[in-house]
């Protein structure tokens, strides 16, 4: 029996955030492996189990829309978090007028993609694969989750459903190389963000292990 998982979402907008763009947001073409694995993780997160994505599918084409939104220049110091932990009393507070800027962002509108993944366990004994499959299902039909699921960016929300039966298929044709894209975190040892080169063929991108022949640092 397969314990793999087919999920459609999609969006108005979404960002996929290229990390070497340092000051103004600019997204990938398609969604990133990690982006995906934190919607899973958005509808069903046990410490148990480790999703891990075996495809994407994007069926719609890529279209951008460059927009300006007002951002935070800074973030609270840890510090002041702490401080007002221990007392009860000391503020945690931004004052937004002081600290507003503009900032300009390309991202993608209209997006839709199929997630095709799986599970894994880490380790404890909450091992039982049809259980969890069974509250992904029963959690994703029901329209549940832990927090609402985004597409890169939480202002921009998703919607989900399970696909049980075929896959729709993609309006891209074609093959297309998007060249090296995030890939996910590895926090075995050092925590080191892993990228790999992504060939979209029909408008699936097939995700290779983390630590798979062509992942690099």
């Amino acid at each position: 029996m397969s314990y793999g998982v087919k999920l459609k979402v999609w969006g108005d907008y979404a960002c996929f955030t290229r990390p070497e763009m340092k000051v103004e947001r600019v997204s990938y073409d398609v969604m990133t492996p990690s982006a995906a694995r934190g919607i899973l993780e958005a509808i069903y997160w046990k410490p148990a189990i480790v999703w891990v994505i075996d495809r994407i599918h994007v069926l719609k084409k890529m279209r951008f829309d460059n927009v300006r939104r007002n951002e935070l220049a800074s973030k609270i110091a840890v510090g002041t978090v702490t401080a007002a932990m221990k007392d009860g009393k000391s503020p945690v507070e931004v004052f937004i007028e002081d600290d507003r800027q503009q900032r300009a962002a390309m991202i993608l509108r209209d997006v839709s993609y199929v997630i095709e993944a799986h599970f894994g366990f880490t380790g404890t004994e909450d091992n039982n694969p049809a259980k969890h499959k069974e509250i992904f299902d029963r959690r994703t039909q029901r329209g549940q989750c832990f927090h609402q699921p985004y597409l890169g960016c939480r202002e921009f929300s998703a919607h989900f459903e399970l696909i049980e039966g075929e896959i729709p298929k993609s309006k891209l044709n074609g093959k297309q190389d998007l060249g090296w894209m995030l890939h996910d975190m590895d926090f075995q040892d050092n925590i080191e963000a892993k990228f790999f080169q992504a060939v979209m063929n029909e408008g699936i991108i097939n995700v290779p292990p983390l630590n798979g022949k062509g992942v690099k640092a």
